[in-house]
């Protein structure tokens, strides 16, 4: 007798490989993006939303979906963290700018930690 459970799970449809060479060229616009400021990113953000639709039903979708859901978190965190940046500079007269640096490399690296933990996933052929 075997112990073996087989469950029955819904089979997503193998993306062509233009489609992950695609998905590929977005993470790469994104980790460009890590030292442009984001400018490059945007370029990826476009393509994200762009091909997030074609990719339904495969696991490239949630890879788009990652990376949007990427973007605009970082958007929010940098926005407040550049807000902190500037009131902690103003009040400590310059003195504090070292530490006003904290949340916006905070920022940064939660950022290329998703860029790489999504890329990674995206090479083994896993969703996100």
């Amino acid at each position: 007798m075997s112990d073996v459970v087989t469950i029955n799970s819904p089979q997503q449809a193998a993306p062509p490989a233009g489609a992950i060479q695609i998905t590929h060229i977005t993470y790469a616009l994104f980790a460009l993006g890590l030292l442009s400021a984001g400018l490059i990113a945007i370029a990826g953000l476009v393509v994200a939303y762009i091909k997030r639709d074609d990719a339904e039903g495969s696991y490239l979708r949630a890879h788009y979906s990652w990376l949007i859901g990427t973007f605009w978190w970082s958007v929010l965190w940098a926005t407040l963290a550049w807000i902190f940046f500037f009131l902690f500079t103003l009040i400590t007269l310059g003195i504090g700018i070292v530490i006003a640096w904290i949340p916006l490399t905070i920022v940064w690296v939660w950022c290329a930690y998703r860029i790489i933990k999504g890329w990674l996933r995206l090479t083994e052929k896993r969703a996100i």
